[in-house]
């Protein structure tokens, strides 16, 4: 062995006992730490892997609330739904989540923004997202959905379109999504001017997803050299789509875009960086409805228990309306609130599939109280970390047969909507969590659940074929079951397991 080699064999050796000897120990008061048995890794890599069964092997073996060493950040995990309410209501002196919003806005999209005060924002955007923006918003998706799901059958070469649900699902959220917060080609609208907009919108969600399905590796830090140069011209082409010029001239642009145009221009924001900013804001507004509404219909084809009674509730209260829910300009938001039925599906869906990481950055030593009165101390510079995924939402204690879909899990015997469920014998106010809580509760709710209902509505209001396993299936696509729309044929493979919809929440 040459001596540089020995050399920096020793080197490495001298710093694995540094790293060794700066490994913290647990002090009196503190949760159960656990190192892993990596130095300076600790766990990164089995948490990276399945957080899902990295976390409820830690919660076997420590509990309720566990410390663990990840990468170099001590994260202190808490997985009792009864004490959520004193991390998500603390003050932001004690629990941040503004710091490692930042730092992932920075690593993920490029985006620094001057003087950026994150509480402003919000302040800001949620008027117009609620009242009459609310409702503007709703009819418009509507009515981009009618645009981007039934198409206009006069087009030339229209004919039927082979897609995959999840490809399909997240294409029309997402497409009808973008044309309701950034504007359409003109208004009043045309056939001429409607097939822009399917083909623009088209363009936008194949190169967001292009970026949506790196987000993880881009998180972590851990892209290829190849990746990140694929990275950096998918982000060039979104900047250059979304750029403030660029959407200068489309019509029908929401009082959402208007305002966060203006707010990004008073703070002073260069052109580039605001078109940075749209391209964030078109992940954080629709990177989770077209997953969702993918589940949603994945659940009810395979259930058709669930189909019929959604049906059903649609022919007693759409059907029965006016008009024909397809000869609707917009479905009444009395209508939306009146889906007990639909209301308990999706909230099924996001139960067993909407896994967000709700996360605060400690920002001073404090004691933690737990709702048993325990209480934990933290230290300044850890991330404390909540993920309902497994608690409320995948506890036995609280859910029986919590794998299963139950389409009136969430239906009391009358029909109306549960809201009483109990862990330890006390009901819980938190007892599901897809769009987090407290101060940094998702403020587009409202709109994104319109926007799903909307979605499953006109889809299953228009399947025109009972689905039904192909007998002759073709080479590559044994074992799946079809069912057709409007000039699409859908499929989706009866045997394949999918993620989940849910992904580590970066808006918590």
């Amino acid at each position: 062995m040459s001596w540089a080699a020995l050399l920096g064999l020793l080197a490495v050796l001298l710093l694995l006992l540094l790293l060794l000897s700066r490994r913290r120990a647990r002090r009196p008061g503190e949760p159960p730490l656990d190192l892993g048995s990596i130095p300076w890794l600790g766990h990164a890599l089995e948490f990276g892997k399945d957080a899902a069964s990295f976390l409820t092997r830690m919660k076997e073996k420590h509990g309720d609330i566990f410390t663990v060493l990840v990468g170099g950040r001590y994260v202190t995990v808490l997985l009792d739904p009864h004490s959520y309410d004193t991390v998500v209501w603390d003050l932001r002196t004690r629990l941040d989540f503004h710091p490692y919003a930042i730092f992932l806005m920075e690593r993920i999209f490029d985006l620094q923004l001057p003087n950026f005060n994150p509480s402003e924002e919000k302040a800001r955007m949620k008027p117009t997202l609620m009242h009459k923006d609310l409702q503007a918003l709703t009819e418009a998706m509507y009515t981009n959905l009618r645009t981007v799901l039934l198409g206009d059958s006069t087009e030339g070469g229209s004919g039927w379109q082979e897609k995959g649900l999840l490809e399909f699902s997240y294409s029309s959220l997402l497409s009808a999504g973008y044309l309701t917060l950034y504007g359409v080609e003109a208004s009043p609208r045309t056939h001429e001017s409607q097939a822009l907009d399917r083909d623009h919108s088209a363009d936008v969600f194949r190169t967001f997803r292009q970026l949506d399905l790196m987000l993880p590796k881009l998180a972590r830090g851990s892209l290829s050299v190849g990746d990140k140069d694929h990275a950096c011209s998918v982000k060039s082409r979104l900047w250059k789509l979304l750029s403030p010029a660029g959407l200068a001239s489309r019509a029908d642009r929401s009082s959402w875009l208007e305002s966060y145009l203006r707010h990004l221009e008073e703070m002073g924001v260069s052109e580039d960086m605001q078109a940075r900013a749209l391209v964030l804001q078109l992940w954080a507004t629709q990177g989770n409805m077209g997953p969702t509404a993918f589940w949603l219909l994945l659940f009810l084809l395979k259930n058709p228990e669930a189909l019929d009674a959604v049906h059903a509730e649609l022919k007693r209260i759409v059907w029965q309306a006016e008009k024909p829910v397809l000869q609707m300009t917009a479905l009444p938001q009395k209508i939306l609130d009146s889906m007990p039925v639909l209301d308990s599906v999706l909230n099924e869906t996001l139960r067993l599939t909407a896994a967000p990481f709700i996360t605060r950055e400690v920002m001073a030593d404090l004691a933690l109280p737990m709702a048993d009165r325990r209480e934990f101390s933290l230290r300044r510079g850890d991330r404390l970390l909540l993920f309902p995924f497994l608690s409320p939402q995948k506890d036995p204690e609280i859910y029986t047969e919590p794998e299963v879909f139950k389409y009136n899990r969430f239906l009391n015997p009358d029909g109306s909507e549960k809201k009483d469920f109990y862990k330890d014998g006390k009901r819980l106010k938190n007892y599901n969590m897809p769009w987090g809580a407290g101060h940094n509760q998702c403020l587009g709710k409202s709109y994104a659940i319109n926007s799903i209902k909307h979605g499953g509505i006109i889809i299953t209001n228009t399947i025109i074929t009972t689905i039904q396993p192909f007998q002759e299936s073709r080479p590559g696509q044994q074992g799946q079951v079809f069912f057709l729309l409007p000039y699409h044929l859908i499929w989706f493979p009866i045997s394949r397991c999918y993620p989940h919809s849910g992904r580590s929440s970066y808006i918590n």
